[in-house]
C-alpha cells in the first residue's frame, strides 16, 4: 500500500527522519560520489535523498499517482513529475542514475516495476534499490514508512533484480540504529551505524542494491509511458508543501 505523500512529508519532518535522511544519504553518496554531467532521477518518494546529488546536470524525482507528490526543491520551481507507478514519462536509455526510494515494496508488480527501470535507464545507467529488510526492526513498526508495504530481504531483492535483467554490484546496509526518536539514540545514530554495519550487517533496517543492466532486453518489457516535455511546477513558498495530485485511497 502507498503511503500518503503528507505522510512522508511529516515523517522526514521529524528528528527521526532527519537522522534516516542523513544516515541513508551517506551510504547513497558514498556508492555514487561523482555524478557532475549525469541526469539522475529519484523514484517513489527519493527527494529527502536527491538534495545529496545537487552536482548532477539533470536532476528530478517521480512520484507515483496514488501516493500524491509535493514540490521539490522548495527553493526552486518544482523538479517533480506525477506518473503511474510502473509507468515513467521520460523516454528509453535517458537517466543515468535512478535512485527507488519508498517505490519498489509498494508496487503492485515489483517485476513490471522494475523493466520499467531498465528501459529508461541508459546502457551504462545505475540503479540503486532502497527498501525495508525483511530481517530489521524497522520493517516491523507502522510508526515509520519503512514500516509500509512489502519487506526484502538481500537474497530475495538479488533475485528479484536478475529475473529484471539487472545485475546486482553491490549490496549494503543502512538504519541498524533502533526507530526510536528520542534525544539520546538519536545522538548516538552515527555511532551506532559505524559499529552495526561490522557487527551485524544482516539486520540492518534497510537493505540497499546497487544494479546494472543487463543488455540483453527483459521479457516482456515495460510499456513507455507519453514522455514528459516539463516537470509540474508547484508553489515552493508554500506553509506546507502542496499535493501535486493524487488519486483517492
Amino acid at each position: 500500500m502507498l503511503l500518503d505523500a503528507r505522510e512522508l512529508v511529516t515523517f522526514y519532518a521529524s528528528p527521526l527522519g532527519r537522522m534516516a535522511r542523513r544516515l541513508v544519504g551517506a551510504r547513497l553518496r558514498a556508492a555514487w560520489p561523482h555524478c557532475t554531467g549525469l541526469t539522475v532521477i529519484g523514484h517513489g518518494y527519493a527527494t529527502p535523498y536527491l538534495g545529496h546529488f545537487r552536482d548532477a546536470y539533470h536532476l528530478a524525482g517521480v512520484m507515483p499517482a496514488a501516493q500524491g507528490a509535493v514540490s521539490w526543491p522548495s527553493e526552486r520551481p518544482s523538479q517533480v513529475v506525477l506518473a503511474e507507478n510502473d509507468q515513467i514519462p521520460l523516454a528509453d536509455e535517458s537517466v543515468d542514475r535512478l535512485i527507488a526510494v519508498h517505490s519498489l515494496e509498494s508496487a503492485t508488480d515489483p517485476r513490471r516495476q522494475l523493466r520499467e527501470f531498465w528501459r529508461v535507464l541508459k546502457g551504462e545507467g545505475r540503479l540503486m534499490v532502497v527498501v525495508p529488510n525483511r530481517r530489521g526492526v524497522w520493517a516491523r513498526i507502522d510508526a515509520t514508512p519503512f514500516g509500509s508495504g512489502r519487506p526484502y530481504s538481500a537474497g530475495q531483492l538479488d533475485r528479484l533484480l536478475r529475473d529484471a535483467q539487472f545485475f546486482p554490484a553491490a549490496a549494503r546496509g543502512a538504519l541498524f540504529m533502533p526507530p526510536i526518536g528520542q534525544r539520546l539514540v538519536l545522538h548516538g545514530a552515527p555511532s551506532i551505524e559505524r559499529v552495526g554495519a561490522v557487527g551485524w550487517p544482516a539486520f540492518s533496517g534497510l537493505v540497499i542494491v546497487e544494479a546494472g543492466k543487463q543488455l540483453a532486453s527483459p521479457l516482456g518489457g515495460g510499456h513507455a509511458a507519453p514522455v514528459a516535455t516539463q516537470l509540474e511546477t508547484a508553489d515552493a513558498g508554500a506553509a506546507w508543501p502542496r499535493v501535486i495530485g493524487t488519486t483517492s485511497r
